[in-house]
């Protein structure tokens, strides 16, 4: 399975909210994904817009994603 590190679009039309996921490449962008691993907002304030868990995403680099 080849896993990739998407953004996966949520919120309302003009309203857009990102989650950063782990998911299969032959799945669709907003498809089931394997793990959550954070969040951008890119309406919200400056500091508080993004959420990420870096040893997660390390460990999803590590086995090649």
């Amino acid at each position: 399975m080849a896993v990739r590190l998407r953004l996966k679009r949520l919120g309302r039309k003009k309203r857009a909210f990102y989650r950063l996921v782990a998911i299969d490449s032959r799945r669709k962008r907003d498809g089931l994904e394997i793990e959550r691993l954070g969040w951008y907002n890119p309406i919200g304030a400056r500091f508080e817009n993004i959420n990420i868990n870096e040893d997660r995403i390390l460990h999803w680099l590590d086995k090649g994603a």
